[in-house]
């Protein structure tokens, strides 16, 4: 995690112009892009705006070799601490929606909640075969947060995904082995069965469920 961090404090900068105005030129859109990114790696600290002032102060000073009165390395401990309490701090404020969620998702018709806590609702009834674990399934799939923030799809980049099940999440490898090629399923995944404490920084917050809706295009049986 520390070297993430590290990552994202070197290489974000953010100017006055972009604080206000949108990039115009290609190399400013490149360079836009990378603060963008460092944001990602930045959000696991949740800062508030008088926070992220210092943040960037603390950036500016480095990019520019002003001399700095700190001795970096002696904070590493305390800049893991502060990620590690405000990650769960944002975690708890969550969870109640998070169960909410989950038991919405439970009382849909047709849905059925597994052992795992997955709970799958078929949507259109497949004529193929299911897929085994070591089988590369080609899906096309939207996915979104219980807020219905749309976090992935292979259907605006116009393109499907093909990968094999057993590289895929956890509550991915339960729940398209349960539908057959052709069919269409909606996938309530908990945390623990898709990105787990950890999120994925900047786009899926700590223990937080998910959901998907798949399509099964095509199954290759692994050889």
């Amino acid at each position: 995690m520390f070297k993430l961090i590290q990552i994202a404090l070197l290489t974000l900068f953010i100017t006055p112009a972009f604080a206000a105005d949108t990039p115009v030129t290609e190399h400013d859109k490149t360079l836009y892009v990378v603060g963008l990114q460092a944001s990602h790696q930045l959000s696991v600290f949740h800062l508030t705006p008088a926070e992220l002032k210092v943040v960037q102060q603390g950036i500016a000073d480095g990019v520019t070799g002003s001399r700095v009165e700190l001795e970096v390395g002696a904070y590493n401990d305390r800049v893991l601490e502060l990620a590690r309490t405000r990650t769960k701090q944002q975690a708890d404020k969550m969870a109640p929606l998070y169960r909410e969620f989950m038991l919405r998702a439970t009382k849909e018709p047709g849905a059925v909640k597994t052992d795992s806590g997955l709970i799958y609702t078929p949507m259109v009834e497949g004529s193929g075969f299911a897929p085994e674990l070591h089988d590369t399934v080609k899906v096309d799939y939207r996915g979104t947060l219980p807020d219905g923030q749309e976090f992935a799809s292979s259907l605006k980049r116009g393109m499907p995904a093909e990968l094999r099940l057993d590289m895929a999440i956890p509550c991915w490898k339960e729940g398209l082995q349960k539908i057959k090629g052709g069919g269409k399923v909606k996938l309530v995944c908990p945390a623990a069965t898709a990105y787990g404490e950890a999120g994925l920084a900047g786009v899926i917050p700590p223990n937080s469920p998910l959901a998907f809706e798949v399509e099964l295009m095509d199954v290759k049986a692994h050889k």
